[in-house]
């Protein structure tokens, strides 16, 4: 095969949920536990960290495999879903997988399969797809990332070393729960006994789900913001973030340097070092240094994109992938202390997220360019402008988000700002 029939195959012949939305939802580790025996358990051939969470999951993810991979470990790294290239979601040490695997792994499982007659979903074969690589590559630590929820998540097959919930808020509801407590309830389906847990905010609805679940597996729980705190300083010379981070005695880490702009990046860098903490107190040859180096070059490391990314000058293009209510508050709130003289906000969304939700946190004094990703689930450019004129947001529809920048580009002064954002799909098609 060639490898864009292999991807025509997991994309069009497979349950897509990015495509299909809840429809391809499977739930049950049923066919990831059949894919895993058919290939020789290759998770169990390397060690694992475990990270689940609404939002900063991805972030957190790409962090700790920067700082491990600066240690001197063979780092794997599963995250989903990709912007540009297939290939994003398997790394090691920042290294795409290459084709040629993705063809020939995709090829045993279509002769394996002629007698086994599993039907997987796209994520469930991508996720052994990168087990099997790992193992294959002999990798010392895999940082995996959940798909969708924990308890029935295709990576939830993995005894970890260590189990990281970043924080829970309303997503994926049909699917998860339509309460905290609901979706707390499936992300701490992946607390394994004895298994330590980190647990990056706490909130009185799920600390008490966590804690109870935790227990019941004799697994060590911390909670980060009980822990330690994220004083930021400031930009660094080279446009990185400065941080100094405090722990009850004082501070623990001063100046540290992180190439992820973000301000929500606060909470997520205390997760994380917790996380790191917890490693260096197991045994894990973690150092400062290694920290520091990981820290510093997220992005380049691990190909991290699409978190408040500037990608263009005169005027300022920024863009990042927060899609529900507490991302998109979060993003609204460094858009107001970012200097512009109007904003210029390019926006999709898909049919299945809380829309109202995210449309009454937008700022009413901007000019929106409603738009939609190339994807079924994407909800029509002009079903969104009409939504968004109950709320006070006004602006023009475009048929896509190519032409959505490009008329952005032609309205905005060079002191204005853009953003792209409300769809992780919309960003992937922004990027340039």
């Amino acid at each position: 095969m060639l490898y864009e029939e292999v991807l025509e195959y997991l994309y069009e012949h497979l349950p897509y949920y990015q495509r299909k939305g809840p429809a391809a939802y499977k739930g049950s580790l049923d066919n990831t536990l059949a894919l895993d025996r058919l290939f020789g358990h290759p998770h169990l051939k390397f060690r694992t960290i475990h990270v689940a969470g609404t939002n900063g999951k991805g972030s957190v993810s790409h962090m700790l495999a920067s700082i491990l991979e600066k240690a001197g470990y063979k780092t794997g790294l599963y995250t989903s879903p990709h912007l540009k290239d297939f290939r994003e979601r398997i790394r090691i040490n920042g290294e795409m997988v290459p084709q040629a695997f993705v063809i020939d792994y995709v090829e045993r499982f279509l002769e394996m399969n002629k007698t086994a007659n599993l039907e997987p979903s796209f994520f469930e074969l991508t996720v052994l797809m990168a087990f099997d690589y790992f193992a294959c590559q002999n990798i010392d630590v895999a940082v995996v990332e959940t798909g969708l929820g924990g308890r029935l998540d295709s990576t939830n097959i993995i005894k970890p070393e260590i189990s990281v919930i970043t924080n829970i808020s309303l997503d994926h509801t049909a699917l998860l729960g339509d309460s905290l407590g609901r979706i707390a309830l499936e992300k701490a389906g992946i607390i394994k006994p004895s298994v330590p847990v980190i647990i990056g905010e706490t909130h009185p609805q799920t600390s008490i789900i966590f804690e109870g679940k935790a227990n019941e597996n004799h697994a060590e729980i911390q909670f980060a913001d009980q822990l330690l705190h994220a004083e930021y300083a400031m930009n660094s010379m080279d446009q990185k973030q400065l941080f100094n981070i405090k722990d009850k005695d004082g501070i623990l880490f001063e100046n540290l340097q992180l190439d992820l702009l973000g301000i929500y990046q606060s909470k997520n860098v205390c997760t994380l070092l917790c996380t790191v903490n917890e490693l260096r107190r197991m045994g894990w040859r973690i150092s400062e240094v290694d920290i520091r180096k990981g820290l510093d070059n997220v992005a380049g490391s691990t190909g991290l994109a699409g978190r408040w990314q500037t990608i263009g000058f005169n005027p300022r293009i920024i863009c990042d992938t927060a899609h529900n209510e507490a991302g998109i508050r979060e993003v609204v709130t460094q858009l107001r202390q970012t200097p512009h003289k109007k904003l210029h906000f390019i926006i999709g969304m898909v049919s299945d997220k809380d829309i109202a939700g995210v449309l009454t946190l937008l700022p009413k004094d901007a000019v929106y360019y409603f738009t939609k990703a190339s994807i079924p689930r994407a909800m029509a450019e002009h079903q969104l402008m009409k939504m968004a004129l109950f709320f006070g947001l006004n602006g023009a529809a475009y048929e896509d988000v190519t032409s959505a920048l490009y008329n952005a580009k032609i309205y905005a002064d060079k002191d204005d700002l853009i953003f792209v954002g409300g769809s992780t799909f919309v960003v992937a098609e922004a990027l340039p």
